[in-house]
Protein backbone atom coordinates (compact mmCIF):
# COMPACT_ATOMS: atom_id res chain seq x y z
CA UNK A 1 0.00 0.00 0.00
CA UNK A 2 1.09 3.56 -0.69
CA UNK A 3 2.25 5.45 2.39
CA UNK A 4 2.05 9.24 2.58
CA UNK A 5 4.54 10.81 4.99
CA UNK A 6 3.91 14.28 6.35
CA UNK A 7 1.42 16.21 8.46
CA UNK A 8 -2.08 17.46 7.82
CA UNK A 9 -1.29 21.16 8.29
CA UNK A 10 1.09 21.23 5.30
CA UNK A 11 -0.53 22.57 2.14
CA UNK A 12 1.80 20.50 -0.04
CA UNK A 13 0.95 17.36 1.92
CA UNK A 14 -2.72 18.13 1.42
CA UNK A 15 -2.27 18.48 -2.35
CA UNK A 16 -1.02 14.91 -2.54
CA UNK A 17 -3.57 13.67 -0.01
CA UNK A 18 -6.47 15.10 -2.00
CA UNK A 19 -5.05 13.67 -5.24
CA UNK A 20 -4.96 10.21 -3.63
CA UNK A 21 -8.52 10.60 -2.38
CA UNK A 22 -9.85 11.90 -5.70
CA UNK A 23 -8.20 9.03 -7.54
CA UNK A 24 -9.72 6.58 -5.07
CA UNK A 25 -6.37 5.08 -4.12
CA UNK A 26 -5.86 3.26 -0.81
CA UNK A 27 -3.03 4.76 1.24
CA UNK A 28 -1.73 5.01 4.77
CA UNK A 29 -0.83 8.30 6.41
CA UNK A 30 2.44 8.28 8.35
CA UNK A 31 3.03 11.25 10.70
CA UNK A 32 6.30 12.88 9.67
CA UNK A 33 7.58 16.38 10.37
CA UNK A 34 10.20 18.19 8.36
CA UNK A 35 13.62 18.36 9.93
CA UNK A 36 17.33 17.70 9.63
CA UNK A 37 17.60 14.72 11.96
CA UNK A 38 19.22 11.56 10.58
CA UNK A 39 15.83 9.84 10.80
CA UNK A 40 14.11 12.55 8.73
CA UNK A 41 16.90 12.73 6.17
CA UNK A 42 16.72 8.97 5.68
CA UNK A 43 13.17 9.49 4.40
CA UNK A 44 13.52 12.85 2.62
CA UNK A 45 16.89 14.09 1.23
CA UNK A 46 16.09 17.68 2.23
CA UNK A 47 14.05 16.76 5.26
CA UNK A 48 10.86 18.15 3.71
CA UNK A 49 7.29 16.93 3.37
CA UNK A 50 5.46 15.29 1.75
CA UNK A 51 7.09 11.99 0.87
CA UNK A 52 5.42 9.03 -0.77
CA UNK A 53 6.64 5.54 0.06
CA UNK A 54 6.13 3.00 -2.69
CA UNK A 55 7.31 -0.57 -3.08
CA UNK A 56 10.75 0.47 -4.38
CA UNK A 57 11.39 3.26 -1.86
CA UNK A 58 10.66 6.92 -1.17
CA UNK A 59 9.62 9.63 -3.62
CA UNK A 60 9.98 13.27 -2.57
CA UNK A 61 8.86 16.64 -4.00
CA UNK A 62 5.16 17.29 -4.44
CA UNK A 63 5.20 17.82 -8.20
CA UNK A 64 7.15 14.60 -8.74
CA UNK A 65 4.83 12.63 -6.46
CA UNK A 66 1.77 13.91 -8.30
CA UNK A 67 3.20 13.04 -11.71
CA UNK A 68 4.26 9.62 -10.43
CA UNK A 69 0.69 8.94 -9.32
CA UNK A 70 -0.57 9.94 -12.76
CA UNK A 71 1.91 7.67 -14.50
CA UNK A 72 1.52 4.59 -12.32
CA UNK A 73 -1.86 4.55 -10.57
CA UNK A 74 -5.46 4.03 -11.56
CA UNK A 75 -8.38 6.36 -11.00
CA UNK A 76 -9.52 9.59 -12.67
CA UNK A 77 -6.71 11.30 -14.53
CA UNK A 78 -5.61 14.68 -13.18
CA UNK A 79 -3.50 15.49 -16.23
CA UNK A 80 -4.70 15.76 -19.85
CA UNK A 81 -3.47 13.13 -22.23
CA UNK A 82 -2.81 15.57 -25.07
CA UNK A 83 0.71 17.00 -24.86
CA UNK A 84 -0.08 20.70 -25.29
CA UNK A 85 -2.92 20.69 -22.77
CA UNK A 86 -0.79 18.69 -20.36
CA UNK A 87 1.94 21.32 -20.67
CA UNK A 88 -0.56 24.08 -19.90
CA UNK A 89 -1.64 22.36 -16.69
CA UNK A 90 1.94 21.78 -15.57
CA UNK A 91 2.86 25.38 -16.37
CA UNK A 92 -0.05 26.63 -14.26
CA UNK A 93 1.16 24.45 -11.39
CA UNK A 94 4.66 25.94 -11.58
CA UNK A 95 3.34 29.49 -11.94
CA UNK A 96 1.12 29.17 -8.89
CA UNK A 97 3.93 27.64 -6.84
CA UNK A 98 6.73 29.99 -7.89
CA UNK A 99 4.91 33.28 -8.26
CA UNK A 100 2.15 33.02 -5.65
CA UNK A 101 2.90 30.39 -3.00
CA UNK A 102 6.62 31.07 -2.56
CA UNK A 103 6.30 34.87 -2.17
CA UNK A 104 3.46 34.36 0.30
CA UNK A 105 5.54 31.80 2.23
CA UNK A 106 8.13 34.43 3.12
CA UNK A 107 5.41 36.11 5.18
CA UNK A 108 3.99 33.04 6.91
CA UNK A 109 5.87 33.69 10.18
CA UNK A 110 4.05 37.00 10.68
CA UNK A 111 0.75 36.08 9.08
CA UNK A 112 0.23 32.82 10.96
CA UNK A 113 2.75 32.35 13.77
CA UNK A 114 2.99 35.66 15.63
CA UNK A 115 6.53 36.44 14.51
CA UNK A 116 7.87 39.51 12.70
CA UNK A 117 8.97 39.72 9.08
CA UNK A 118 11.16 42.65 7.93
CA UNK A 119 9.25 45.29 6.01
CA UNK A 120 11.52 44.96 2.99
CA UNK A 121 10.56 41.28 2.69
CA UNK A 122 6.87 42.08 3.05
CA UNK A 123 7.10 44.79 0.41
CA UNK A 124 8.81 42.39 -1.98
CA UNK A 125 6.25 39.66 -1.27
CA UNK A 126 3.34 42.02 -1.88
CA UNK A 127 4.71 43.14 -5.24
CA UNK A 128 5.42 39.57 -6.33
CA UNK A 129 2.00 38.37 -5.20
CA UNK A 130 0.28 41.00 -7.29
CA UNK A 131 2.35 40.00 -10.32
CA UNK A 132 1.67 36.32 -9.67
CA UNK A 133 -2.08 36.78 -9.37
CA UNK A 134 -2.10 38.88 -12.54
CA UNK A 135 -0.28 36.07 -14.37
CA UNK A 136 -2.81 33.55 -13.05
CA UNK A 137 -5.61 35.76 -14.34
CA UNK A 138 -4.06 35.77 -17.79
CA UNK A 139 -3.25 32.05 -17.96
CA UNK A 140 -6.03 30.47 -15.93
CA UNK A 141 -9.32 29.72 -17.68
CA UNK A 142 -11.66 29.14 -14.70
CA UNK A 143 -14.13 27.53 -17.10
CA UNK A 144 -15.05 26.15 -14.66
CA UNK A 145 -11.70 24.76 -13.43
CA UNK A 146 -8.32 26.46 -13.46
CA UNK A 147 -7.17 24.87 -16.73
CA UNK A 148 -10.58 24.43 -18.33
CA UNK A 149 -13.31 21.81 -18.22
CA UNK A 150 -11.66 19.21 -15.98
CA UNK A 151 -10.29 19.05 -12.43
CA UNK A 152 -6.51 18.78 -12.77
CA UNK A 153 -3.29 19.12 -10.80
CA UNK A 154 -3.54 22.87 -11.39
CA UNK A 155 -6.63 22.92 -9.19
CA UNK A 156 -4.71 21.22 -6.38
CA UNK A 157 -2.05 23.93 -6.48
CA UNK A 158 -4.72 26.60 -6.76
CA UNK A 159 -6.64 25.23 -3.76
CA UNK A 160 -3.73 24.85 -1.40
CA UNK A 161 -1.49 27.72 -2.46
CA UNK A 162 -3.84 30.53 -3.41
CA UNK A 163 -5.94 30.07 -0.29
CA UNK A 164 -2.97 30.65 2.03
CA UNK A 165 -1.62 33.43 -0.19
CA UNK A 166 -5.03 35.10 0.03
CA UNK A 167 -4.87 34.85 3.81
CA UNK A 168 -1.45 36.54 3.76
CA UNK A 169 -2.80 39.27 1.50
CA UNK A 170 -5.71 39.93 3.82
CA UNK A 171 -3.82 39.70 7.12
CA UNK A 172 -0.71 41.67 6.20
CA UNK A 173 -1.74 43.92 3.34
CA UNK A 174 -5.47 44.36 3.77
CA UNK A 175 -6.15 43.31 0.20
CA UNK A 176 -8.26 40.70 -1.56
CA UNK A 177 -5.95 39.01 -4.04
CA UNK A 178 -8.86 37.59 -6.03
CA UNK A 179 -10.91 40.79 -6.10
CA UNK A 180 -10.51 41.18 -9.85
CA UNK A 181 -10.87 37.44 -10.54
CA UNK A 182 -14.43 36.68 -9.42
CA UNK A 183 -14.53 33.39 -11.33
CA UNK A 184 -11.40 32.29 -9.47
CA UNK A 185 -12.99 33.19 -6.14
CA UNK A 186 -16.11 31.18 -7.00
CA UNK A 187 -13.97 28.22 -8.05
CA UNK A 188 -11.91 28.32 -4.85
CA UNK A 189 -15.07 28.06 -2.74
CA UNK A 190 -16.42 25.29 -4.96
CA UNK A 191 -13.22 23.26 -4.72
CA UNK A 192 -13.06 23.47 -0.95
CA UNK A 193 -16.69 22.31 -0.77
CA UNK A 194 -15.79 18.99 -2.45
CA UNK A 195 -16.42 16.06 -0.06
CA UNK A 196 -12.81 14.88 -0.13
CA UNK A 197 -11.54 18.44 0.32
CA UNK A 198 -13.77 18.79 3.37
CA UNK A 199 -12.23 15.61 4.80
CA UNK A 200 -8.75 17.04 4.22
CA UNK A 201 -9.80 20.30 5.89
CA UNK A 202 -11.25 18.48 8.90
CA UNK A 203 -8.01 16.55 9.36
CA UNK A 204 -6.04 19.80 9.06
CA UNK A 205 -8.18 21.53 11.66
CA UNK A 206 -7.86 18.58 14.03
CA UNK A 207 -4.07 18.61 13.69
CA UNK A 208 -3.69 22.38 14.00
CA UNK A 209 -3.59 22.74 17.84
CA UNK A 210 -0.72 20.26 18.20
CA UNK A 211 1.12 21.87 15.30
CA UNK A 212 0.77 25.37 16.76
CA UNK A 213 1.94 24.09 20.15
CA UNK A 214 5.01 22.61 18.47
CA UNK A 215 5.73 25.92 16.71
CA UNK A 216 5.31 27.83 19.98
CA UNK A 217 7.76 25.48 21.65
CA UNK A 218 10.40 26.31 19.04
CA UNK A 219 10.21 30.11 19.47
Amino acid sequence: MLKLYGFSVSNYYNMVKLALLEKGLPFEEVPFYAGQTPEALAVSPRGKVPVLKVEKGFINETSVILEYLEQTQSGPSLLPGEAFQRAQVLALCREIELYIELPARTCYPEAFFGMSVPQVIKDKAKAELLLGIAALGRHGKFAPYVAGESFTLADLYFMYSVNVASAVGEKLFGMDLLLELPAAKVLLARLHAMPNAQKVAADRDAAMPAFMAMIAGKK
